[in-house]
Order: C-alpha cells, then structure tokens, then sequence
C-alpha cells in the first residue's frame, strides 16, 4: 500500500471518526474554544502590558544640565558623544532660549517669579539635554559615560545629571518590565499545560470507544501512523474549528472593549490591535490549537499501541 494511498484512508478515517463522535467532538471543540479564547485574551492583554510600559519607558529620561558658561561648541561635542552611545535612543537638545522660554510659561501665573526673573541682566539657565535610553537599564552606563565628559579645557561644563535623583523611579520600572515578562512567560506555559491536559482526557473518551477497534488493528499488525494517525487528524480537525470560533468571536468583544481599553491604557484600543494585527492573532491561535489538538490525540492514543 502506498503511501498516499494510506495517508488518504488516514485522513478519512479521522474525518469518520470526528463525526461520529459528535458528542465528544463538540465537547473537546467547547473546551478548545474556551481555551484559545484565555490564550487569546492573555496575548492582548500582553500587548496592552507592553503598550503600557512602553509608554511610561518613554517618559523616563536622564537630563544633563550644563553650566551658562558652557559653548554651543562644546555641548555639540558632547552632545554627538552620547549618540553615539549603541544603548541611547534618542538625544533631545534644550537651549537657553528654550529653558527660559519654557521656564516663563510655567510661572506664568507666579508674578513674583516673573519679576525677579526681569530684574536679571542676564538668562539664568544653561541648556540641556534630554537623553532617552532603549532600555531602562542602560541608563546607569549612560550617565557614568556623562560624568566622564563633564570638563572642556575651560573647566566643568556640566552642572548637574539628574539620573540619581531618578534612579530609585527608574529601577523601580525596570524591575516591572522583567516581572510582568516573566510572569507573562510562566502564565502562558501553564496554561498551555492544564489546556493541554484537559484536553487530552477530553480526546481520550473518543479513543476509549475506539479500544476495541484498535486492538484488532493492532493484532493485524497495522503501524502505528495508520492506528494513531485517524485520532491525530480528529485532534486536528479540533484545533482548527475551534480557532475558527475563537477568530469570529474576538471581533465582537474587541469592538466591545475599544473605547473602555483606550481610555484605560491612554494609547492601546483593542479593535485596533485586533484589526492591525489579525494575521498574527490568526496565526497564533490557529497555530496552538493544531499543536494541542494534534499534540492531546498522539500522546492519548500512545496507551492502546501495545495491547
């Protein structure tokens, strides 16, 4: 017998065997769906997480406030130093004009301020740089990399680096960021496992009403792909119906829980992660439930091999 000959019968015979089995079928499908759609709401909720984070990662910067003696010249230097640091992300720089400019806008309602300011013959505030790191732990590489750049032959150009002041907030999101990883990283393995497991007791009733079939088949000296295989393909079938529920039902819920999500993460929406990124989602949960579902079938059927 060939072996497209044989992969054919396999392959009936599992459609067969998924019918007949409707019960059971329908049962291991509910229980699929119902944890692809876990799956599915984790890995949104992954995304939101990492929105989220991503969003207070960019508002957490080192400051470098130099001195008003420090030359357009040398804080170019300096400036053009840093990025070329592989761990900095971005370099935003602040004149004397723009500090003061700023500065006036924030005590606009403070007229003594205001008045004290004009009374100076001379701009008070040095420029500055605003340095963003790709990492929050590349901060502290960075700012001893400033510290070593602090003096031109005039003398310190710097005043002052603000990262130990921020030290404590910074360390504080970094070990956020790992937690909410790992703790990410674990869930998802867990529940893969208990899906799995669930499963698997599910897509055994249908081989134990098939025990009797598959002892004869094993007395007739049949191989295992053509005794395994029939069960494999019906764990298939499981995983992709159940995808196919799980995609249509997302889109309902994702359009539920678009506003209420955006005015909670401030930049993530639901419907919109869903809709930019259908062929990932798609993709991953078509992709486990045909890994769980074929995956259930091969190791429950293991048993009734050597009967």
């Amino acid at each position: 017998m060939g072996f497209w000959t044989t992969t054919k019968r396999v392959a009936r015979y599992g459609l067969i065997g998924f019918l007949r089995n409707g019960f059971i079928s329908l049962a291991a499908i509910v229980i699929m769906s119902i944890t692809l759609f876990v799956v599915s709401g984790l890995l949104v909720a992954g995304a939101a997480l990492q929105a989220t984070l991503q969003q207070l990662t960019e508002k957490v910067d080192v400051n470098v406030y130099f001195t008003v003696e420090a030359t357009e010249e040398d804080i170019g230097n300096i400036q053009r130093a840093i990025e070329a640091l592989p761990e900095v992300a971005t370099v935003a720089y602040t004149s004397r004009e723009q500090a003061l400019d700023e500065f006036r806008n924030r005590h606009e309602n403070d007229q003594l301020t205001i008045q004290a300011l004009d009374q100076l013959d001379d701009n008070p505030l040095g420029a500055s740089l605003a340095i963003r790191a790709k990492e929050t732990t590349q901060y502290e590489s960075i700012a001893k990399f400033i510290e070593s750049q602090q003096t031109s032959p005039e003398g310190t150009i710097i005043s002052k680096v603000n990262f130990y002041q921020n030290k404590t907030a910074i360390d504080r999101l970094t070990s956020i960021i790992e937690v909410a990883r790992k703790a990410g990283m674990g869930i998802a393995a867990f529940l893969f496992a208990a899906s799995l497991l669930i499963t698997f007791n599910t897509i055994r009733l249908a081989i134990y009403t098939a025990r009797d079939e598959i002892g004869v088949m094993n007395l007739v000296g049949a191989s295992h792909w053509y005794v395994r295989g029939p069960f494999v393909i019906a764990g298939i079938l499981y995983g992709i119906i159940s995808g196919i529920v799980v995609i249509l039902s997302l889109y309902p819920v994702a359009v539920w829980l678009g506003p209420p999500s955006e005015r909670f993460f401030g930049n993530f929406n639901v419907l919109t992660y869903y809709t930019t990124e259908f062929p990932y989602v798609f993709l991953i949960v078509m992709a486990i439930g045909i890994v769980m579902g074929a995956l259930s079938a091969f190791l429950a059927v293991r048993r009734y091999l050597n009967q």
